[in-house]
């Protein structure tokens, strides 16, 4: 079975809904598919206070629900489905479903995000936006005044430790290497090092994430010494990196060497012509519902303008 439509956006997060609302005004007919998480890692996600338009915050479901049935009410197709495989060779993009049907499209855009990379602990993702977070952008001001957690040893880590002290009263910092294994930048370890409310454990695993409803403590052991040990905590951090979720288009796709789709700077063109991306897929650096609403929206308008230059639309 094979079906041919002028825009196809895979993928459910922020950046594939802002896209099928931009794509369905300017006449496109989109057909958006949700994807294995319809609604993205916001789905996993409690309070959202950082979106504009939402004075009063919102939990992270119910406005991929709003963002859902805003691009439904602008006359998007939205589909449950889950993109398999991808031939970009042509001029005609071909996309399969869940393994069997194939949708042919003139323009194509990826927006289906990135996945955090977990620790795999039965606690971590039982008390997941109950205390534990992959964000501390998102979710670092509920603490404030609190002590906290983080695991992670590379500039991101670095970054968000950083920032969380600036909120929380102190942040335990856990490492799995020595201090000379470290791998974040010396600049951002040594930003570390001197902020004065940050500790660092080296050689440090995290154990379990302790608490019944929400956290309560991590539980470390100290890979040399073998002691272990509870520290008291709110909230715990997981910041050991993002997987983006590009593996089918890899074949014909640009990518950098963690595997985010690369797009034209200033727009949202892959090195295939009309193939666009948007949201986490390639963006590594902001990773917020905003951005990536943001970046929805261009590549939207990059896949109109695409369409009447090649007199598709």
């Amino acid at each position: 079975m094979s079906e041919k439509v002028h825009c196809l956006i895979i993928g459910s997060g922020p950046a594939g809904y802002t896209a099928a609302i931009y794509a369905a005004r300017a006449g496109m007919k989109p057909v958006l598919y949700q994807g294995i998480q319809p609604g993205g890692q916001l789905t996993i996600t409690t309070e959202v206070e950082n979106y504009p338009g939402y004075p009063d915050g919102i939990q992270g479901p119910e406005m991929m629900v709003d963002f859902e049935n805003q691009a439904k009410k602008m006359g998007t197709d939205i589909r449950y489905g889950l993109a398999t495989k991808v031939d970009f060779t042509g001029p005609v993009h071909k996309v399969q479903v869940d393994e069997k049907d194939w949708i042919e499209a003139d323009t194509v855009i990826i927006s289906t995000g990135a996945s955090a990379k977990w620790l795999n602990l039965e606690s971590e993702q039982r008390l997941n936006g109950y205390g534990v977070s992959a964000c501390a952008v998102c979710d670092g001001f509920f603490f404030r005044g609190k002590e906290v957690a983080i695991v992670g040893a590379g500039d991101t880590a670095c970054e968000e430790a950083v920032y969380l002290s600036k909120l929380a009263s102190s942040v335990h910092m856990i490492v799995r290497k020595p201090e000379d294994g470290m791998r974040a930048s010396k600049v951002m370890q040594d930003r570390v090092k001197n902020t004065a409310n940050i500790k660092i454990y080296w050689n440090s695993e995290t154990e379990e994430v302790l608490g019944d409803k929400k956290v309560e403590a991590v539980r470390i052991k100290n890979s040399q010494t073998g002691d272990t040990q509870e520290i008291p905590v709110s909230a715990f951090f997981v910041a050991i990196g993002h997987q983006p979720n590009s593996a089918i288009f890899k074949d014909f796709v640009d990518m950098d060497d963690a595997g985010y789709i690369k797009t034209i700077p200033g727009s949202s063109k892959t090195n295939v012509e009309g193939v666009f991306a948007a949201g986490d897929v390639q963006d590594k650096i902001y990773r917020q519902a905003v951005t990536a609403a943001g970046s929805g929206c261009m590549a939207a308008l990059d896949a109109e303008r695409y369409l009447t230059e090649k007199g598709l639309a």
